[in-house]
């Protein structure tokens, strides 16, 4: 299975979240918030949050609330 191409607020899916790791993961995360990235094992349903209570969302290559 050919690896998806890597880009920032690019949606990706669960099983496409599983098969990369925090180096990759982080490269879909705007600049603005990589810093908060805490890694893999620390995103729960494929989100992560930021100092101010907002949720990424890897799955909808944004907020959740947005």
């Amino acid at each position: 299975m050919e690896k998806p191409r890597l880009r920032v607020g690019r949606a990706i899916t669960p099983d496409e979240f599983e098969l990369l790791d925090d180096d990759e993961l982080a490269r879909l995360v705007p600049r603005a918030w990589r810093e908060y990235f805490p890694g893999k094992d620390f995103c729960a349903d494929g989100r992560f949050y930021l100092h101010d209570g907002r949720a990424w969302s890897f799955y909808k290559a944004g907020f959740v609330d947005d």
